[in-house]
């Protein structure tokens, strides 16, 4: 067994509450821009300092007051991320009641579950379509007394609804939270069974966040230039996060509700740090590679490329980068790298990667483009960060130590468990769980991780996910999927084998990347259906596998691979909102697909054929 820890610099502190946290920023800083709002993609950033927000929640929480919502109701958010979102979050915690997310993408019955397993009284949704969503279960919710439109005004109805409702009740009620009440409760994405409702306090925020502005993560967020784009969904935990700390940092925040205008919006914001998955950064580096063509501005490309990951590997040796790779690398900075942190707004310096393994690769060459992404691990029962690579605090290819005032263990079966203030107080109307998941006030995690000497944590794998051979041989399937997805054809990889022979994996591809990858393999247009079964393609990919295969023992390697002829979105289920695959829906889906992988086609004597 080993174990971690990073000093408090904030203990517990019953007063540690949204709302306070809110009126804290405000007395230290009213004038301070708190949101920099725009209306569309190409209009001007527009700020909100502390005191107009703070004045805007508390006008709105006082329409909740006046329609009847008491200390405690549960109140579904379910909208893209956009401004009023935040309005609403602090709102609806003003007023004493419970936040529950609801992801804009959520199906009727996934509604259904959320809202009958929390109890809602009142459901505030984007469009006319999310109600029509809910209006189709609405029958199974007598608990719901309302809802209200955002697009349809639901703000100015609630403005003025309240307008006669004194301001000193909104402040009794958000006197009442105190840092054991409950804050929100959070669903669990579910990439296997029905999710689970973790419940948060507002101290598992607030002690949180203080910990992290107090630390380290100052550099990142504190500075006063800081500038975060929020872009992922405010309905996942870690986006939730970053909006609290932004409010406790000082940081400058903004929201784009669509990312096909990412690109766009980062230009007009310009953000010096930002939240994404590792998905994100696959895209861009892709992307990126795509766009530079073929012939020899491909070969630049990927020479500079070369040139980032090697200058960065050397900024860990003790000699540092030689003068020669100092050379190359301005060089290289001067031709392709200072091009691509414009596309990403020209001023990002650090990104916070999270969700899933980002891949060695990949953080060194980031990192050596000059944006350096912090790769961390957390979960919704953590309140997001558990371990994090900060500023001076960096391993590559770890997930980095525990974040200011955790502890983490692994013990002797690798599996990892986490302790300290942000660690949440249960699932909700689900005691066997709760009981199974937290012991002595240690968190059971699920994953599976190792600990070096320096308390920098690697995650090897998910307790659930492993897979055993037929030959008894262990497999962690995320090393495997992290380093094939990493090839511009591919989207999707789930690693397969569970009492099988051997490992085998089915593979989707990126519709998006295709033509352009075709393209620059002097090959015809086609669609994802025929390029699933085109020799050519498929040469590539099986080159791709032994790339990935270099990273295991044989007995661990991929040996033959099926390609889909779709892929895997949220909109056909088999992605969770936070871009997870849906491991047990998707092994029991593509079944048959899975046992053709091991129908055994050869003559005495020949290989394992490859697809």
């Amino acid at each position: 067994m080993r174990e971690a820890s990073s000093p408090a610099p904030v203990t517990n502190d019953p007063k540690h509450s949204l709302p306070w946290l809110l009126a804290d920023r405000v007395a230290a800083g009213p004038d301070a821009v708190f949101i920099e709002r725009t209306t569309q993609t190409g209009s001007p950033w527009v700020p909100v300092t502390r005191r107009e927000f703070a004045d805007l929640v508390t006008a709105v929480a006082k329409g909740l007051v006046a329609g009847g919502l008491q200390p405690g109701d549960r109140v579904a958010i379910m909208s893209r991320t956009r401004y009023e979102w935040t309005v609403l979050d602090f709102a609806v915690w003003a007023a004493g009641a419970v936040g529950v997310p609801v992801y804009e993408t959520s199906s009727a019955e996934q509604v259904r579950w959320i809202a009958a397993d929390s109890g809602i009284r009142l459901a505030l949704v984007e469009t006319a379509a999310h109600a029509a969503t809910l209006a189709q279960v609405r029958d199974d919710l007598p608990g719901l007394a309302e809802v209200l439109v955002i697009d349809e005004g639901a703000l100015d109805v609630l403005i003025a609804r309240g307008a006669q409702v004194p301001e000193d009740e909104v402040a009794r009620r958000s006197g009442l939270a105190r840092a054991d009440t409950l804050a929100t409760v959070i669903y669990t994405s579910g990439t296997t069974g029905r999710p689970k409702g973790v419940e948060l306090t507002h101290g598992n925020f607030v002690t949180h966040a203080l910990n992290g502005v107090r630390s380290s993560l100052e550099q990142v967020c504190g500075m006063p230039h800081s500038r975060a784009l929020m872009f992922m969904p405010l309905a996942h935990v870690f986006a939730r996060y970053i909006e609290v700390i932004c409010l406790a940092s000082g940081a400058v925040m903004g929201h784009t509700p669509d990312t096909r205008n990412l690109l766009a919006d980062l230009d007009s914001f310009k953000p010096t740090f930002l939240l994404a998955v590792p998905r994100v950064f696959e895209k861009v580096y892709n992307s990126s590679e795509q766009k530079a063509g073929t012939g020899a501005s491909r070969q630049v490309f990927r020479w500079s490329a070369k040139v980032a990951i090697e200058y960065s590997r050397a900024l860990d040796t003790p000699q540092g980068p030689s003068s020669r790779l100092r050379a190359a690398h301005a060089l290289a900075d001067r031709l392709v790298h200072r091009r691509l942190r414009a596309a990403l707004g020209g001023r990002l310096e650090w990104a916070i990667s999270g969700g899933a393994p980002l891949g060695e690769r990949l953080g060194h060459f980031y990192r050596g483009i000059g944006v350096r992404v912090m790769e961390g691990y957390g979960l919704t029962e953590t309140t997001a960060p558990a371990t994090v690579n900060l500023p001076g605090l960096t391993k590559v290819g770890t997930v980095g130590p525990p974040f200011p005032g955790t502890s983490v263990r692994v013990d002797d079966d690798h599996r990892i468990w986490v302790k300290g203030p942000h660690v949440f107080r249960g699932y909700r109307n689900e005691v066997e769980a709760t009981a199974e998941a937290l012991v002595d006030g240690w968190f059971s995690t699920g994953d599976l991780g190792a600990l070096d000497e320096d308390g920098y944590l690697r995650i090897t794998g998910r307790l659930k996910e492993i897979i055993v051979t037929a030959g008894g041989k262990n497999v962690a399937p995320a090393l495997l999927e992290d380093r094939l997805r990493g090839h511009p054809l591919v989207s999707q990889v789930v690693v397969v084998g569970d009492q099988r022979p051997f490992i085998g994996a089915l593979v989707t591809l990126d519709a998006e990347m295709l033509p352009g990858w075709l393209a620059g393999h002097g090959l015809p247009s086609m669609d994802v259906r025929t390029a699933a079964r085109d020799p050519r393609v498929l040469e590539a990919l099986d080159r791709a596998v032994a790339r990935a295969n270099e990273a295991v023992s044989r007995a661990e390697s991929i040996r033959k691979i099926r390609v889909l002829d779709l892929d895997f979105t949220e909109a056909n289920d088999y992605l969770t909102p936070s871009l997870k695959v849906k491991r047990a829906q998707v092994l029991r889906d593509f079944a048959t697909q899975i046992d053709e992988l091991y129908v055994d086609t050869r003559s005495e004597g020949e290989p394992v054929p490859s697809r």
